[in-house]
């Protein structure tokens, strides 16, 4: 229930056969409110009409393997390239934690490498894809 903003996914995604390019999801309280694709946006709400919990982020992952020189439109090779993030809409997973439930997880990826910035907890961790050198001392004794 913390993500809030807009996010857009320029990497292509082949999703069961189809493809969403362009995508841009924005969230409020982890649920995306509205959404658009410049490619695939009526597969794409149909995903998110899916079920009740089909609009609520399930997942995010940061890509780190830097020997991916570029994207493939396959979603599970793709969102594993070093400078990207990846959401996931829908099911999330219980063995990390997760508690939302979909028939639909369906992830989509940003490139960060040119311009992009990721934040977490308000601190600047990453620019333009590559990781800042930050202090992780006593990261985990605010928890």
């Amino acid at each position: 229930d913390s993500a809030n903003g807009t996010v857009y996914f320029g990497v292509p995604a082949a999703i069961a056969g189809r493809e969403i390019s362009g995508a841009r999801l924005r969230f409020e309280e982890g649920k995306v409110v509205e959404a658009s694709a410049e490619k695939g946006e009526e597969y794409l709400m149909s995903l998110l009409d899916a079920d009740a919990g089909a609009r609520y982020l399930g997942e995010l992952g940061i890509g780190t393997n830097y020997g991916i020189r570029r994207a493939s439109a396959e979603v599970l090779f793709d969102e594993k390239l070093g400078g990207t993030v990846h959401l996931a809409i829908g099911r999330s997973y219980a063995e990390t934690g997760g508690k939302n439930d979909s028939s639909v997880h369906t992830d989509l990826v940003c490139d960060l490498r040119e311009g992009g910035e990721l934040y977490a907890d308000g601190e600047l961790i990453q620019e333009n894809g590559r990781f800042l050198e930050f202090d992780l001392a006593g990261a985990h004794d605010a928890r």
